[in-house]
């Protein structure tokens, strides 16, 4: 990204190239949205070559990376003037694959899943998604966040308590 910053604007295609997927993949479990996560992700890139001059290279490139898709992802639901992905609308899977969706589509528990975290809050399913599926760690969400690494190991434990409850009632379990 430094190169990017000082003036090397092709090598945003690379960053693309190794980072699209870890964007589409957090955009898709926070919006359960196939269509939505790749307009969100073409916004990132968008925004980091607008704003490149913002990134000091100071900590993770990841974090700054984050920042902005946090950002991104808001100021696209305030324009859409949901606070909610509709519950009805279909779920499209992430997938490390080139074309997301094919695999996850196929295992219900995955399915179930999702939708136990789309009926998440947007802040508990965020942090479980940084945390869990982008395997960021609990210093550099609390500094996304702005908060303490305290809070977030709380927000965390309660929104898997959350999510673990949702998931239940959604497959018919019993809860205990």
């Amino acid at each position: 990204m430094l190169q990017v910053r000082d003036g090397d604007v092709d090598k945003l295609g690379l960053l693309f190239d190794r980072y699209h997927i870890v964007l589409f993949n957090f955009f898709v479990r926070m919006s359960g949205s196939k269509t939505t996560s790749e307009d969100l992700v073409q916004e990132v890139f968008l925004r980091m070559l607008k704003y490149r001059y913002t990134y000091r290279g100071e900590g993770k490139f990841t974090s700054w990376m984050f920042h902005i898709a946090r950002n991104t992802q808001i100021d696209f639901f305030k324009k859409q003037d949901k606070e909610k992905i509709v519950a009805n609308e279909n779920f499209d899977a992430a997938s490390e694959d080139p074309h997301p969706g094919e695999i996850l589509e196929q295992n219900q528990d995955h399915v179930l899943l999702q939708k136990a975290l789309n009926k998440l809050p947007s802040e508990k399913r965020e942090v479980l998604v940084l945390s869990r599926y982008q395997n960021m760690k609990y210093e550099d969400i609390a500094k996304l966040m702005q908060c303490q690494v305290g809070t977030i190991k709380a927000r965390v434990h309660r929104a898997l308590k959350e999510l673990r409850i949702i998931y239940k009632e959604l497959s018919g379990e019993s809860i205990s």
